[in-house]
C-alpha cells in the first residue's frame, strides 16, 4: 500500500477549514441483550465468556424467532438522551437497516432511523486549557450490535490475506445507543483536541449514569470520526471520510489530525476526496481505505414489523430527568474541591483522561494525592511507552491495594514501581506479586544491622567522618546497605540505624 502524502498541519489549517462529526456507539451494561433474554457480554459479569455461549435464537437469526425490547435499555437510552440535552420523542420506532453483516445472522440490523428516541441536543466539552466548546447533537438512537469476526492467517488481522474467519455471536444483539453529532465547525487547529475531549465527555457522562462500563479497549465505547475540509471562505461542506471504530481517545485525536493532513494534501494537489470509510492503524498512526460510504437510501430502511413503537410515559421521562447526575463540568469542579488539588494538578488528571480512574482509586481507599501520583506518573509513563491508554493497563482497585502496601511499610516507592510493572504484565494482584517476587521491605532490624556493620567495616574512613559529626557521610553507608538488601529496606530506618551504630561504636 502506497504511503499517503501529508500536508503540514498548520499549513493545512491556513488553506482549509476542518468540519467534524462523530458517531459514538455506547454498549449498555444491561443484564440481557436488546431483543433477547441472552446474557449481555457488555455487562462486566459476562466479559470473557467462551465464543457463542451467550446467544439465543433471535441473536442467531433463526426462523420464527421474534424480538422483544429490553425495557432497561430503553430507560438507559432515555437517561443518556436527557444527559445530552436532547428532547425525548413521545413515540419512536425501530427500523430494519438492510445490510449484509456476516456476523449478524438476520442479515439486517434492528436500529432506529427517522424516529429516534432522542434528538436535538447539545453538550459542553472542556478543552485542555479550560475553554468550553459546545457540540450540537443531532440524535441518539437505540440499536443492536453485530457479532465479531476474527480473521485467521495473514499479517494484518483483516480479511484480506486471511486463510479463514471465525464468527462469535456473543456480541450480536448487545444493546447500543449511537450518538450522532451535527457538523461541528469552528474548532480550527484544536479539532484533534476537541475530538479527544468530546469522546472523554461522552465517557464521563455514561460512567456517571452507570449505564455502560465504557471500556474503549473492550469495545464498550467506540467512535467513528468524520472529517471533511472546505476551502477558506466556502460555505459548501467538503466530502467526508469516516474513520471507523477508533478504540481509544488518544487514537481519536491522532486519526482526526491524520485525516486533516491527508485530505489537505490531496485537495492542494487538485485531487478529490472519496466518500468512504477508513480503518485506523494504531501501529503506524495512519488510516487506510475501507469501503465506499453508503448513504441512508442504500440501506433500504423500513419500519420493523415485529416491534411496536416505543412510547415512554411523560412521568417516566421526568423521573429519569430528576435522577440525572451532575453535568461533567460541575462534577469536575466538585471533585477538585473535594480532593484539594491545585489547578495545575487537576488539569493534569483531566487532560490525561484519567478522572474516572483517579476517582475510583480514591473510592477504593487511596488518598487523592497518591491516586493522582500513580495515574499521572508511573502508569501514564508506561501507557505512553506502550502506545496505550492508561485505563487499559490496571484496575483502580488494584492501584489502591498497591498504595495500601506502601502506606503499611510493606513496600518502598521503588519496590512499588516494580510491583506495578508486574501488575501491567498480568502477574496477579499486588500482594501476589510481592510474594512471588519476594519484594517486601526487610523489616528485621537484625538483618539490617548486619548489613550496616559490614558496610561500616568495609569503609572505616566513612565511619570516622560520621563520628566526627559529618552526618552527610552516612549516605555512602546507606547506599551500600540498600544495594546489599536489593532495595528492600526502608532508607529512613537504615539511616537511623547507621547513625546509632556509628555513634555507639557498634562496628
Amino acid at each position: 500500500m502506497a504511503k499517503d502524502k501529508l500536508m503540514d498541519f498548520d499549513k493545512a489549517l491556513e488553506l482549509y477549514e476542518p468540519v467534524l462529526g462523530f458517531e459514538v456507539h455506547v454498549e449498555l451494561n444491561t443484564r440481557t441483550k436488546m431483543f433477547s433474554a441472552a446474557a449481555n457480554p457488555a455487562n462486566s459479569a459476562n466479559h470473557g465468556a467462551e465464543p457463542n455461549t451467550l446467544v439465543a435464537p433471535v441473536d442467531m437469526g433463526l426462523p420464527g424467532a421474534l424480538p422483544v425490547v429490553n425495557e432497561t435499555a430503553v430507560r438507559y437510552s432515555i437517561s443518556l438522551g436527557l444527559a445530552l440535552g436532547c428532547s425525548i420523542a413521545p413515540s419512536s420506532r425501530f427500523a430494519r437497516k438492510n445490510y449484509f453483516y456476516p456476523d449478524l445472522g438476520k442479515n439486517y440490523q434492528i436500529s432506529q432511523y427517522d424516529e429516534p428516541i432522542a434528538f436535538e441536543g447539545r453538550i459542553e466539552v472542556e478543552l485542555a486549557d479550560g475553554t468550553m466548546f459546545e457540540v450540537p447533537i443531532e440524535r441518539a438512537h437505540m440499536e443492536e450490535d453485530a457479532g465479531k469476526l476474527t480473521h485467521v492467517g495473514g499479517s494484518t488481522g483483516r480479511i484480506h490475506g486471511a486463510e479463514y474467519s471465525l464468527v462469535d455471536y456473543n456480541r450480536a444483539g448487545v444493546p447500543l445507543v449511537e450518538i450522532v453529532t451535527k457538523p461541528i465547525v469552528g474548532a480550527e487547529h484544536r479539532a484533534p483536541e476537541l475530538a479527544k475531549a468530546y469522546v472523554q465527555t461522552i465517557r464521563d457522562i455514561v460512567l456517571a449514569l452507570g449505564i455502560s462500563d465504557a471500556r474503549m479497549e473492550r469495545g464498550n465505547l467506540r467512535c467513528d470520526a468524520n472529517v471533511s475540509l472546505r476551502p477558506r471562505g466556502q460555505e459548501k461542506l467538503g466530502t467526508r471520510t469516516e474513520t471507523k471504530n477508533v478504540n481509544s481517545m488518544r487514537s481519536v485525536e491522532r486519526a482526526v489530525r491524520y485525516e486533516i493532513q491527508r485530505q489537505a494534501a490531496i485537495l492542494a494537489a487538485g485531487g478529490t476526496i472519496t466518500q468512504e470509510t477508513r480503518h485506523w492503524h494504531e501501529d503506524t498512526g495512519t488510516t487506510s481505505p475501507g469501503r465506499p460510504k453508503s448513504d441512508a437510501d442504500d440501506y433500504r430502511y423500513f419500519p420493523e414489523p415485529d416491534l411496536l413503537p416505543v412510547a415512554p410515559a411523560p412521568e417516566l421521562i421526568e423521573q429519569l430527568r430528576a435522577a440525572l447526575p451532575e453535568p461533567p463540568a460541575a462534577r469536575r469542579r466538585r471533585l477538585q474541591n473535594d480532593w484539594g488539588f491545585a489547578d495545575i494538578e487537576f488539569r493534569g488528571v483531566v487532560n490525561a483522561g484519567l478522572l474516572a480512574e483517579v476517582e475510583a482509586t480514591i473510592a477504593a481507599g487511596a488518598s487523592p494525592a497518591a491516586a493522582r501520583k500513580w495515574w499521572t506518573g508511573e502508569i501514564l509513563r508506561i501507557a505512553n511507552a506502550e502506545g496505550k491508554d492508561a485505563a487499559e493497563l490496571v484496575e483502580p482497585a488494584a492501584v489502591a491495594e498497591l498504595q495500601k502496601l506502601v502506606d503499611a511499610g510493606t513496600l518502598t516507592d521503588k519496590l512499588a514501581r516494580q510491583v506495578l510493572e508486574g501488575m501491567v504484565a498480568g502477574e496477579g494482584t499486588p500482594q501476589q506479586i510481592v510474594d512471588a517476587r519476594g519484594l517486601a521491605v526487610v523489616s528485621d532490624d537484625g538483618a539490617l544491622i548486619a548489613a550496616i556493620d559490614d558496610a561500616l567495616a568495609s569503609q572505616p574512613d566513612v565511619l570516622e567522618k560520621i563520628r566526627d559529626g559529618k552526618v552527610q557521610a552516612a549516605g555512602a553507608i546507606i547506599g551500600a546497605v540498600m544495594k546489599a538488601m536489593r532495595g528492600q529496606a526502608d532508607a529512613a530506618r537504615v539511616r537511623e540505624l547507621v547513625l546509632e551504630r556509628a555513634g555507639g561504636g557498634g562496628a
